[in-house]
């Protein structure tokens, strides 16, 4: 007897054997149940979700006949009539898949039209599956608009598409839509120790953790992984057989890299990037790893500034060691990093060696990392240590004899000498001039911004700079900027960003200082996007067509599918 994969052996065969759908589970047994009944289905979602398997557990509902032959439209079907046994094999005359990829032309939609007119042969229903409905051609679609829309009362369609934005509207105002969501990796974990539990086959949790997250929502990539996975282990499913599979890098290297930047050990860093190309192991698999790792840190930073407990969950042994990361890197450069590994990824193709790309993209955080952060001295209190230690030794002066009585009477007194600013010349009374308003400064480095990113004149942590920072005074010779983030103020960004600015023309001397910030050139991009966002909604939803589909059959807009241009 032939093998049969997992992926076909376990598709379920009710509406109770799915998992991780069940908001349509529940929509479509209710209305089963009470036996209101649309004409047409739409079922969307990314591949290997159960769009096809909906449509024919479906089908099975709408024709089962009951152990005992006497059964009706159903939610539960038995699965062992012979309609629900026809369906599963494939041969039930009345159930008609079409592939929309390979058929997607006018004639094989008409040709599949002309069935509509006869009447069912075994069932009760005709069903009409077409998967990949996208794919059909604009003159397919409108050929089956009007049976789309008014179908024998004996006739369902089931259209599945994993693009419905390619779908035209009015084939989606046809249609009762269902959008059937990514799995979670811990409902695939779940599913998949089921499984090998039924078929009798060792495993490690830690190796499903992997092909959980592999999957990436697809439930099929999932069991076709680990049929995989079974084979390459001899029947065993061990995490370092299935990361070996994968080539997925091992966290333990991934937790020693974020250790090292925290600490600021360029040459941790360094060694670990080499042992991770002599093993050769993915490079874009280990920022990969890295920025689930990071993503998990900044959430348990925020919830421990927000005075809320976090559960370290037991069954995890990288809970513990990433709650560990998380107290050691401030959530700044936890930021930081992430947004590093991020961009990173698109950075590896474009260097004529991966590994020293990633190797450059790991030091990048080290090049940006704020001084004394691996000591655990702010950056902050760096500066104004560093600050007020210049600014006394720019304020010695030689020591008169005359004045050493003085000095040892402060000395004896254990006063502690602080540097005074010399006060300026007296300058004749002339009227100063008024500060600017902050919304003049405002618009004035907003544009200025906007033109320097214009020019590509900066980019990377400059153009971060300019557009979180907030210009708050400036003369003819300096401005002074204010910023939030302490990472962000790094010297030789401020030293390119006055670069890019003098070369546009403002001969001027930069200088930052920390405090908030109410208005800044990210703020004000965010603001007029979210504003153009409105207005497209706004305008949408005003159209006549729009509230008329709304009101005469109840249409919704989904929420976030509107974009503006």
């Amino acid at each position: 007897m032939s093998y049969l994969v997992l992926a076909r052996k376990y598709r379920p065969r009710s509406f109770t054997e799915m998992v991780g759908q069940d908001h349509v589970v529940q929509a479509l047994s209710n209305a089963l149940t009470t036996q209101r009944l649309h004409h047409a289905y739409l079922f969307t979602g990314t591949r290997g979700v159960g769009k096809t398997t909906v449509s024919r557990i479906l089908a099975k509902s709408l024709n089962c006949q009951g152990v005992d032959g006497m059964g009706g439209i159903t939610a539960s079907p038995c699965g062992v009539c012979a309609a629900c046994n026809a369906i599963d094999s494939g041969r039930f005359v009345d159930y008609t898949e079409l592939d929309a990829a390979s058929n997607r032309g006018v004639d094989e939609v008409q040709s599949l039209l002309e069935q509509a007119v006869y009447k069912p042969v075994e069932g009760r229903f005709k069903v009409f599956m077409i998967d990949e409905v996208h794919m059909l051609t604009g003159h397919a679609f409108n050929a089956m608009l009007k049976t789309l829309e008014e179908p024998p009362e004996y006739l369902k369609f089931v259209l599945a598409t994993t693009d419905p934005q390619k779908v035209p509207v009015t084939v989606l105002s046809r249609c009762l839509q269902f959008n059937l969501r990514p799995m979670a990796p811990e409902t695939i974990r779940a599913h998949l120790e089921q499984v090998l539990a039924t078929e009798a086959i060792a495993f490690e949790v830690q190796a499903l953790r992997l092909l959980a997250r592999s999957a990436r929502g697809s439930m099929r990539d999932a069991l076709s992984l680990t049929d995989q996975a079974i084979a390459f282990g001899s029947g065993q499913l061990s995490e370092a057989s299935v990361r070996l599979m994968l080539g997925s890098v091992d966290r333990s290297y991934v937790f020693r890299l974020i250790a090292a930047l925290a600490q600021g050990d360029g040459k941790t860093v360094v060694e670990t990037s080499e042992t991770l190309r002599l093993n050769g192991l993915s490079a874009a698999s280990t920022l990969e790893e890295m920025s689930t790792v990071l993503q998990r840190m900044a959430v348990l930073q925020a919830l421990a500034d927000n005075a809320v407990v976090a559960v370290v969950d037991d069954d995890d042994p990288e809970a513990r060691e990433i709650q560990r990361l998380a107290a050691m890197l401030p959530a700044d450069e936890t930021q930081l990093l992430y947004s590093i590994c991020l961009h990173g990824r698109g950075d590896l193709g474009l260097a004529p060696d991966e590994y020293a790309a990633l190797t450059m993209v790991l030091l990048r955080l080290l090049a940006f990392k704020p001084k004394g952060s691996p000591t655990g001295t702010s950056a902050e209190k760096k500066t104004l240590i560093d600050a007020a230690a210049s600014a006394e030794k720019s304020t010695e002066k030689p020591v008169k004899p005359a004045v050493a009585p003085v000095e040892r009477a402060v000395e004896a007194t254990n006063v502690i000498a602080l540097p005074v600013r010399t006060p300026p010349e007296p300058r004749p009374a002339v009227s100063e001039p008024e500060p600017e308003p902050q919304r003049v400064l405002g618009d004035f480095w907003h544009a200025t911004v906007q033109q320097l990113i214009a020019q590509d004149a900066i980019n990377a942590m400059v153009r971060e700079l300019a557009l979180q920072s907030q210009l708050v005074a400036r003369d003819a010779g300096k401005w002074l900027l204010r910023i939030e983030r302490e990472s962000l103020n790094q010297g030789n960004v401020r030293e390119r960003l006055n670069a890019a600015l003098r070369a546009a023309g403002f001969d001027i001397t930069l200088s930052l200082e920390s405090g908030p910030v109410s208005d800044c050139p990210a703020l004000r991009n965010k603001a007029a996007l979210a504003e153009k966002q409105r207005a497209a909604e706004e305008m949408i939803h005003n159209l006549p067509f729009v509230q008329a589909m709304m009101r005469d059959f109840g249409a919704k807009i989904i929420p976030g599918s509107i974009r503006h241009s």
